[in-house]
């Protein structure tokens, strides 16, 4: 039986690192089938271990002299995977190990069985990928509503295809025997197009923390880096920019408030309800801080406020059962201002032209005791379905 469970067990592990292997090949996040198949795959492992274990405890109890031997552990792509990633985070180790040598003036590569080369040019030192992905991940992390949004990571221009599913594109009704059906197709309309610009975030970081040899000045970096990224990145997808990045500022499915400086519920609910239900599933709600403060003192008819905290969802409270999300790029309550968008924002495409690039500056700001760290990137942002998002409009004056 032991055998059995084993060799089932490396089969799903196996078959796991065959779907994620795939999607990062492609470079796509995973789909919800192969969300939904890595999650019983998880789950049917770790009923094998309990299982193996609970076997193994029975043995005990049963006063068996010697537990047999374990089963030689076959070749298979699991000791591959494991092997690959110990590289990985071994490269990771000796690049992050590297990049802190550099930033705090030791002199580099002094390792002749270890070496690990930062590019140099003339505006300082290119940061290892393995930092580069770090800071990128943390982007994610910080603005959801980059990493709810459909990302597309292509090199020059990419249009985006979007399919008439109107009532009037496809013919469908009774039909008799023998008589032609009246045919129609919907068009794909090529409405959506991403370029790319070109954008750069600079903090400084003291020279002090730098050499302060108890501070982790890399997770530092880190931080400080995404930080500033995020939230530029987040402010263009949600105000946009006319001539360049426009992000959320061309929906055009929108609800218009009855006043300039005040929401009802009525309106809340007529915003919810311009989504279908089937973009509901992963819907959340986007204001600033000013905006749900608002909201808390909204009641429906029954007397009962309807914002309300809640742990269990993403960002502790709830709107309509729905998460909100507050920004601080949010515009406030005043005429003509969108003050809140609804909706999956998966209707939001997001296109990087090229990985995030982190450059360390020693010398430029020597006179000011810092040392820079700039980072490069180009991406663009439009709606890709209007279906999907809605957003709440202040009256004008």
């Amino acid at each position: 039986m032991s055998k059995f469970l084993e060799e089932k067990k490396n089969d799903l592990i196996t078959r796991a690192e065959e779907v994620l292997q795939k999607a990062k090949g492609e470079k796509r996040e995973l789909t919800d089938a192969e969300a939904q198949e890595l999650a019983e795959i998880r789950d049917d492992v770790r009923r094998i271990k309990e299982t193996l274990k609970l076997d193994d405890d029975f043995r005990d109890m049963l006063g068996a002299e010697k537990k047999p031997d374990p089963e030689p552990k076959a070749e298979t792509e699991v000791t591959v995977k494991e092997e690959e990633e110990r590289a990985c985070k071994k490269q990771e180790e000796r690049e992050t190990r590297a990049f802190e040598e550099y930033i705090r003036g030791y002199v580099l590569n002094k390792r002749d069985t270890d070496p690990v080369n930062l590019t140099i040019d003339d505006n300082g030192a290119v940061i290892p990928q393995t930092i580069a992905d770090r800071i990128i991940r943390k982007v994610y992390d910080i603005c959801p509503i980059l990493d709810r949004s459909s990302k597309y990571n292509i090199k020059g221009t990419l249009t985006i295809p979007y399919y008439d599913e109107s009532e009037s594109a496809i013919n469908v009704g009774y039909q008799q025997e023998f008589v032609k059906i009246t045919s129609s197709v919907g068009e794909f309309n090529s409405n959506v197009t991403l370029t790319g610009y070109l954008a750069g975030a600079l903090v400084k970081v003291s020279r002090s923390l730098i050499n302060n040899s108890k501070f982790n000045i890399v997770d530092f970096i880190v931080d400080l880096m995404a930080e500033h990224i995020a939230r530029f990145i987040e402010g263009e997808l949600l105000n946009g920019t006319s001539d360049k990045v426009t992000g959320l500022s061309t929906l055009t499915n929108s609800v218009t408030a009855a006043a300039t400086n005040a929401i009802t519920a009525d309106e809340i609910i007529k915003l919810h309800d311009s989504i279908k239900d089937r973009y509901q599933g992963n819907a959340i709600w986007i204001m600033s801080t000013q905006t749900r403060t608002a909201l808390r003192l909204l009641k429906d008819q029954m007397g009962r406020y309807m914002l309300q905290d809640d742990i269990s969802l993403p960002f502790g409270t709830s709107l309509l059962g729905k998460p909100v999300y507050v920004s601080d790029n949010m515009p406030e309550i005043a005429a003509g201002n969108a003050v809140i968008y609804y909706g999956d924002f998966k209707g939001l495409a997001t296109k990087f032209s090229e990985n995030i690039n982190i450059q360390v500056l020693r010398e430029k700001y020597a006179d000011e005791h810092a040392d820079g760290v700039i980072g490069w990137f180009e991406f663009d942002s439009k709606v890709e379905d209007n279906q999907k998002l809605a957003k709440l409009v202040m009256a004008a004056v």
